[in-house]
């Protein structure tokens, strides 16, 4: 007997790590562009620019599909999340949009005059704080506070997710955003003086990620206890951590070498290796400690009918996707020679 929940389970965690290697570069990408300082202000402008325009949009699937999946596959654990935290989900979806649309209208709109200026802040603003909220979404899911019978509107919408937990997994989530951004963009440029200031950034990135993630831990201890747990107590947990931690090394000392192509290398394995860490410590919850993939799913058919969609769709998804950054990413993606000093 097929396991459909298990599949939905994996498929959802995949997507997600998808969407923060792809549309998570974007988002840090924003966040660089609102901090360009300098005379290389405009290259900096035009090269996160031109790195992120041909895929931005594509890169938003991988959300659409961990909501769709939710939603069909298991619709109590959607109620659940959408009800509580509609607050910060409104924000995140507006945030977004924002941001797609500021980005679209900074393009087109007329260079160097005040409404593009004022398009170029909304879509900075839009890059930062986008990344905080979906941080503080999935910190609220993975604690699991969520009161059954709340006594009052703050306790059962604001409180969830304002905690120092569900906070500091928001300003993780940004900084390994930007960590990303960065390790992606020198290899999006052969000007020295760009790679020399993002890898500088990248550096900079990855030691305040590695910071922020010890303290999620310490964190995580009253405020996700199942997270920590798991993370703290079995042996696979401890040798993720030590992996982790020699991951933030070598990725230093990719970068302080300047071996660009290996330094993105390493950060899409420890973003990659963060988010898998954290679905196999939720596993089987969905949101602790009621809703599990198995008591939260819908009818067999109807699972049986979304795993069928999904294998169709992965058939046109993966190669479309793989000739669009074959097309507009070949040359950073495969072609790119590393400079060495």
């Amino acid at each position: 007997m097929i396991d459909y929940e298990t599949i939905l389970g994996v498929v959802l965690l995949l997507a997600l790590t998808f969407y923060a290697l792809m549309g998570g570069a974007d988002f840090g990408a924003g966040v660089w562009h609102l901090l360009a300082r300098g005379a290389t202000r405009r290259d900096q402008h035009r090269l996160i620019g031109e790195a992120i325009g041909p895929i931005w949009e594509a890169n938003h699937v991988w959300l659409i599909l961990v909501v769709t999946i939710l939603f069909t596959g298991f619709p109590p654990s959607y109620a659940q999340v959408s009800v509580t935290l509609h607050i910060p989900l409104t924000l995140l979806v507006i945030g977004i949009v924002l941001r797609g649309s500021a980005y679209a209208f900074r393009n087109y709109d007329v260079k160097d005059d005040d409404v593009h200026l004022r398009w170029d802040q909304l879509f900075a603003a839009s890059s930062l704080i986008s990344p905080i909220l979906l941080g503080i979404i999935l910190g609220s899911v993975t604690a699991g506070h969520f009161p059954v019978k709340p006594a009052s509107f703050f306790e059962g919408f604001v409180a969830p997710w304002i905690q120092p937990f569900p906070l500091v997994m928001g300003l993780f989530t940004l900084v390994l955003f930007a960590y990303l951004a960065a390790s992606y963009l020198l290899l999006e440029t052969q000007d020295r003086k760009l790679q020399e200031l993002f890898r500088k950034r990248a550096i900079a990135s990855v030691l305040i990620a590695g910071v922020l993630e010890e303290v999620v831990m310490l964190l995580g201890k009253t405020g996700a206890p199942r997270l920590w747990g798991e993370l703290s107590n079995s042996v696979w947990g401890g040798l993720l951590q030590i992996g982790m931690g020699s991951l933030t090394l070598i990725a230093v000392g990719l970068l302080y070498t300047r071996h660009y192509w290996w330094a993105r290398t390493c950060a899409i394995v420890q973003v990659a290796s963060t988010i898998l860490a954290w679905g196999i410590a939720q596993s089987p919850y969905l949101v602790p400690p009621y809703l599990t993939i198995f008591n939260a799913s819908s009818p067999e058919v109807t699972l049986r009918l979304i795993v069928i969609a999904l294998f169709a769709g992965a058939l046109l998804l993966f190669p479309s996707l793989f000739y669009l950054f074959r097309i507009f990413k070949g040359q950073s993606l495969f072609g790119q020679k590393e400079h060495h000093e």
